[in-house]
């Protein structure tokens, strides 16, 4: 049995389908939606359940409780029991942007420390494929799952995509990646998808919060303002395990060098060795509130890599003042398990 939504304060209705989420049937129509991972880990999909009945067909949501007592709802897990009216932000569309599932060939593999593989790929020569910086794609596997990966390039080389892929011991696909996956392999792809890209009409200066390949999206993100003269301040702090962790720390380091306004702080959390006298030790979130002990009202903070991470961002950032509507994010949940 389908069911009506209404979004307030848009007035934007559409149907949802038995089975469906919300956010699934608001993209099906073509109402463009906040989300992230999709998998109900990263809450950037949280709306105000306003009237009606929902229910869950999985467990561990990031809400805690509070959030469901005042009927605040994950959209991407979200299944409708009744008519629905929630409240929302709706997204302005950007014709060029359009979600497309589309063969690649690998063009490009090179291990980038050791356990993060780059692939490079590239869509059809006759397809545009048009993304925001920071955004990410599927993969789509022969049984139908699917993986996600950001996009760790600007739009502006766009007729090829990088990716950064963590190998992980009992990854399926990411083993597949590092063992199997060879230059001129086909892949098939869709996206792009996510809601985290560069919020450039905003004045605001920026600090970046990257956890391991967390790097990726937020790589893409300079790369294009840089590309666009966005000269606004910009603090990179990228926080790893120890320093072989950090794949292309002499990249970040030409930024920092190379412009005025780009500043780059790597944060070992497990140094190895003589590296604690060589670099930031300790966790990432914390360095950035010890740079900025006057508070971060005055920045917008974009945060990509582990759901742990950008969770303790979350709280410590709102004590230290930064308003929510600045804190954007991007959650990496691993999903590769045989």
């Amino acid at each position: 049995m389908s069911h009506s939504v209404k979004l307030v304060p848009s007035n934007h209705n559409f149907i949802v389908e038995k089975d469906e989420t919300i956010l699934a049937a608001a993209l099906r129509q073509g109402i463009n939606l906040p989300y992230g991972c999709r998998s109900g880990n990263c809450g950037t999909c949280k709306s105000h359940l306003v009237e009606g009945n929902i229910h869950y067909n999985v467990e561990n949501l990031c809400l805690i409780e509070e959030e469901k007592q005042n009927n605040i709802t994950l959209l991407c897990q979200a299944l409708a029991d009744s008519d629905l009216v929630i409240e929302a932000q709706v997204i302005p569309d950007n014709e060029e942007i359009i979600i497309k599932k589309l063969p690649c060939r690998v063009i490009e593999k090179k291990m980038l420390c050791h356990d993060v593989v780059s692939l490079r790929i590239k869509v059809p020569t006759m397809e545009k494929f048009a993304y925001y910086a920071g955004q990410y794609i599927d993969i789509l596997l022969p049984d139908g799952r699917h993986r996600s990966f950001s996009i760790a390039n600007a739009p502006h080389t766009s007729d090829n995509i990088e990716l950064h892929i963590r190998i992980v011991e009992g990854g399926e696909f990411t083993s597949n990646a590092l063992n199997n996956i060879e230059e001129k392999t086909i892949l098939r792809i869709e996206g792009p998808h996510g809601q985290f890209y560069l919020h450039e009409e905003s004045g605001r200066d920026m600090i970046f919060m990257a956890g391991g390949t967390g790097f990726a999206p937020i790589k893409g993100i300079i790369e294009h303002a840089i590309t666009h003269n966005i000269n606004r301040q910009m603090y990179l702090y990228w926080g790893v395990r120890s320093e072989e962790d950090l794949y292309m720390h002499e990249l970040a380091t030409m930024w920092a060098n190379d412009f005025e306004h780009i500043h780059y702080i790597p944060v070992l959390s497990g140094p190895k060795g003589s590296e604690a006298d060589k670099f930031r030790t300790g966790y990432v979130h914390e360095a950035i509130i010890e740079d900025f002990p006057d508070g971060l009202a005055p920045y917008d903070l974009y945060a990509s890599g582990p759901p742990a991470m950008i969770e303790a961002g979350k709280i410590v950032f709102e004590l230290h003042h930064l308003p929510p509507e600045q804190y954007y994010f991007d959650a990496f949940e691993f999903q590769d398990a045989k």
